[in-house]
């Protein structure tokens, strides 16, 4: 009896998509008999946002790793931006709120702007605005999760639950405006003296 071996499923596809995206970053600094490929790559990718026959070239890079047909469009975008900013796996766990908010430090309100933007736009627009915003964090070198942004898209540009795609723009925004650590209790408390027992006591005296 011959079993032939399951397909990959949807969530080990996206890591290899995702994982290669991160190599060809990693090969950009290395021999050039890799670096080249990887040049070739990340430019295919970047032009596929000029239009339809330049989005064609970036089908190579991406089908390989036979994205669902529901999902082939975000993956595209996916690869897109990280062509524009491609770094490495430094990030994982941050959105792209997170990110944007590393940038504010530098950035203030221009960058709380781009966020809004991001938040409020319908799904026609949001890849535009993404584009921006993407451009935004290369000019300060500030990494994102490529696998958490691909995860997030796969619903924000999704047809099929509004609540799901709240509950994502609701995270993005608060991963931006999370308070610091410092500065989350009023009056200037410092939360090392505020979280120990005799400083509960004293505050309720």
């Amino acid at each position: 009896m011959t079993i032939t071996p399951s397909a990959p499923g949807v969530a080990e596809r996206r890591h290899a998509f995702v994982g290669h995206l991160y190599g060809l970053c990693a090969a950009l600094t290395a021999e050039q008999y890799r670096a080249g490929p990887a040049r070739q790559q990340l430019a295919k990718l970047r032009r596929s946002f000029a239009g339809p026959r330049q989005e064609a070239d970036a089908y190579a890079v991406v089908f390989p790793f036979d994205p669902p047909l529901r999902e082939q469009q975000v993956w595209l975008l996916v690869a897109g931006l990280f062509a524009i900013h491609p770094h490495a796996n430094t990030a994982r766990g941050r959105t792209i709120g997170g990110a944007m908010r590393i940038v504010a430090v530098a950035r203030g309100q221009s960058a709380e702007r781009r966020l809004t933007q991001l938040l409020s736009v319908d799904q026609q627009a949001l890849p535009h605005y993404l584009r921006q915003a993407v451009q935004l964090l290369r000019s300060e070198d500030v990494a994102f999760d490529v696998h958490r942004l691909l995860a997030d898209l796969v619903v924000l540009l999704g047809d099929e639950n509004d609540d799901a795609a709240h509950r994502i723009r609701l995270r993005w925004a608060r991963d931006f405006h999370r308070p610091d650590r410092q500065s989350r209790w009023s009056g200037g408390f410092d939360r090392s003296t505020v979280d120990s027992p005799s400083s509960e006591m004293q505050e309720n005296l």
